[in-house]
């Protein structure tokens, strides 16, 4: 599978550590920055993400910013895109299979490394349920 990812500075440990788990488990990763832990703007990495899942250059993406809010609202901007911000493995579970999340958003400084881990671990290995849950995302788009 190919995963785009990007941070700002506030995500920057996590997504190198996400990077390393994913080249771990085989996936192809597309790394869209930030580069350094030097203060960046968290929209310069969510939209080429975005663009890269909404384009299908990348399966899916994971975005990581100090609350993940700034990376998911950007990102969500784009007409093709269902971010979700998780803080839970439950929660990264239910965006894949209720919601067909394509990209995650990850609150660095609100979960740990290990609990960031296992949310992309989830979110990769969870598929959408379909049926009454695609009635529903029909009508997302405005």
């Amino acid at each position: 599978m190919t995963i785009a990812i990007g941070s700002d500075h506030a995500g920057f440990e996590y997504k190198e550590l996400i990077i390393k788990y994913l080249n771990k488990s085989g996936h192809n990763v597309l790394n869209k920055g930030t580069f350094s832990p030097d203060s960046a703007d968290y929209a310069d990495f969510a939209h080429p993400v975005a663009i890269a899942v909404e384009t299908n250059v990348a399966d899916l993406g994971i975005l990581v910013c100090g609350s993940g809010n700034g990376v998911c609202m950007t990102a969500n901007k784009h007409a093709k895109i269902r971010a979700a911000l998780c803080w839970t493995t439950e929660l990264a579970a239910l965006a894949r299979q209720h919601n067909n999340a394509n990209i995650l958003c990850v609150p660095a400084r609100f979960v740990s490394k290990r609990m960031a881990q296992n949310m992309v671990k989830v979110f990769l290995e969870s598929n959408f349920e379909g049926g009454r849950h695609q009635t529903r995302i029909d009508k997302i788009p405005c």
